[in-house]
């Protein structure tokens, strides 16, 4: 079994980056798709991340897991995506709250 450096392991719950055009002024409908899309893959990875930390559980749970590091892997990265949601999340509320606040 051979072990990566922490370093050269890229996180697989961390977003795709998202291009932004410097020259357009206005968002577009095209843009707003995008952002849909891209918000959908993160989801999906998350829901991803979790189905695997639930299958690895089982699998320790019921004595066939050979490596039980595999599992606290996949469980801490599920953990650190669920955390990574949550703070986007609560920053989107933030910044939705604010613009409603302008209204006035």
């Amino acid at each position: 079994m051979t072990i990566s450096p922490v370093g050269a392991v890229a996180p697989s719950f961390v977003p795709m980056p998202v291009s932004v055009d410097a020259g357009a002024g206005a968002s577009s409908g095209a843009s707003g798709a995008d952002f849909a899309s891209q918000l959908g893959k993160g989801l999906d990875n998350l829901q991803a991340l979790q189905n695997k930390a639930d299958d690895l559980a089982v699998q320790a749970a019921t004595g066939s897991l050979s490596d039980v590091h595999d599992y606290m892997i996949a469980s801490t990265e599920a953990s650190m995506a669920t955390q990574l949601t949550v703070a986007v999340r609560n920053k989107a509320i933030d910044a939705f709250n604010e613009i409603m606040r302008m209204q006035g």
